[in-house]
């Protein structure tokens, strides 16, 4: 019988050093890819935030407010990243319909909706104090 905490949590926990590193980025790499690929709230936002993050960084703006108008941008697709596998783990537990599956997936896209808006106020008060 296996007694180390980190086994029973997990098969494939356990890697350490480097390997857990590469993992860690390949296993990230991977998630973006299928994001991207799946989710057409997350191309979407792609898109912006590569419109959004040059413009940022041409606008004759102190360093701190283009931290800010950049990581606004980048809040939102981290959020969708998060509210899309909210999403995608709902779904492969049931796809039937459930007030508690609609509350998580509602409330996922309440925290994408509250991170856009996030970004209109951040360039609203960097661009216009």
């Amino acid at each position: 019988m296996n007694t180390d905490p980190i086994a029973e949590e997990s098969p494939f926990k356990g890697q350490t050093g480097l390997r857990r590193i590469w993992n860690a980025l390949s296993y990230s790499l991977s998630g973006l890819h299928a994001a991207y690929l799946n989710e057409d709230a997350f191309r979407q936002e792609s898109l912006l935030a590569a419109l959004l993050i040059p413009v940022a960084l041409l606008l004759p703006q102190p360093g701190l407010a283009k931290a800010l108008m950049i990581g606004s941008v980048l809040l939102v697709l981290i959020v969708e990243l998060l509210n899309s596998a909210i999403e995608a783990a709902i779904d492969r537990i049931s796809m039937d319909r459930h007030r508690l599956s609609k509350r998580a997936k509602d409330i996922g896209s309440a925290a994408v909706l509250i991170a856009l808006i996030n970004v209109i106020v951040t360039w609203a008060l960097v661009l216009w104090p």
